[in-house]
């Protein structure tokens, strides 16, 4: 029961902590021209990844296997690594780096063991097939190359509120520039 509600509470605040984490990119940084430059390079991989994913996942509807999830069966986790990877660029402080590695051992295996779960569970014969042939995080690019023929859709990018990374991306990318600019 302990560690059911641990792995609950970890997946409750893995949002909360990685606000937490940029505050504390923030704070702790000491950005140059080129830290944001190769930051804000990195960031926008990461954005177009999460992009790509979230137009074509259909949330607990069907089991998503087309667009990025042809390659790896976490994009949306997979690009958050890469932003995370962006901020300690950009931040160009040694702390990030502890930071950064302290969420990632405490809440990423949490969150997509929980992940993966949810989809053992919404989607058993499926899902069983898909993780034999598709990496569970770090891409393979040897496509399984799906019958499933869905197109990256826009409406389904509004609906999963991906504008939202964008916008916080975009703040603090601001918030970086002015540091660097006026301190």
């Amino acid at each position: 029961m302990f560690k059911s509600r641990f792995k609950n509470t970890v997946y409750r605040w893995r949002v909360r902590a990685c606000s937490v984490g940029l505050i504390l990119a923030i704070l702790l940084s000491r950005p140059n021209l080129y830290s944001l430059f190769g930051g804000v390079g990195l960031c926008s991989l990461g954005l177009l990844l999460r992009t790509w994913a979230s137009g074509h996942l259909k949330k607990e509807k069907e089991l998503t296997i087309s667009g990025p999830y042809q390659f790896t069966r976490n994009p949306l986790y997979l690009a958050n690594f890469i932003i995370g990877i962006s901020v300690i660029l950009a931040s160009y402080s040694w702390w990030m780096i502890g930071v950064f590695v302290a969420y990632f051992i405490l809440f990423y295996p949490v969150t997509l063991l929980r992940e993966k779960e949810k989809m053992n569970t919404l989607f058993p014969e499926e899902y069983e097939k898909y993780k034999k042939r598709v990496p569970f995080f770090f891409p393979s690019f040897k496509s399984f190359l799906s019958s499933n023929k869905n197109k990256f859709s826009w409406k389904l990018y509004k609906k999963n509120k991906e504008y939202k990374a964008l916008l916080g991306a975009v703040l603090f990318w601001l918030i970086m520039t002015a540091k660097m600019i006026f301190l």
